[in-house]
């Protein structure tokens, strides 16, 4: 259990350092961006109880996030 928190917190950071040094944003037609952390918490959450995310598969997880965020209307556009 304490390596999946790790793993957790490892896998956190490095997701928001890739966003962060992007060029691409997350936006959403009907919801203003400060709902983007909750959704994005809210995915991350339902990712890790995804078996072949526990497998510390990066590229999973974060596919699964990816996923679960368009489904809620997020969409990752250029930033103008």
């Amino acid at each position: 259990m304490r390596h999946l928190s790790v793993l957790c917190c490892v896998a956190s950071v490095g997701i928001l350092l890739a966003i962060g040094c992007s060029t691409a944003e997350w936006v959403h037609p009907n919801k203003p961006k400060d709902e983007f952390a909750q959704d994005y918490s809210r995915c991350e959450n339902e990712a890790y109880q995804n078996p072949k995310a526990q497998g510390g598969m990066r590229l999973i997880l974060q596919q699964s996030i990816e996923r679960c965020l368009a489904k809620k209307g997020w969409v990752l556009r250029e930033k103008r």
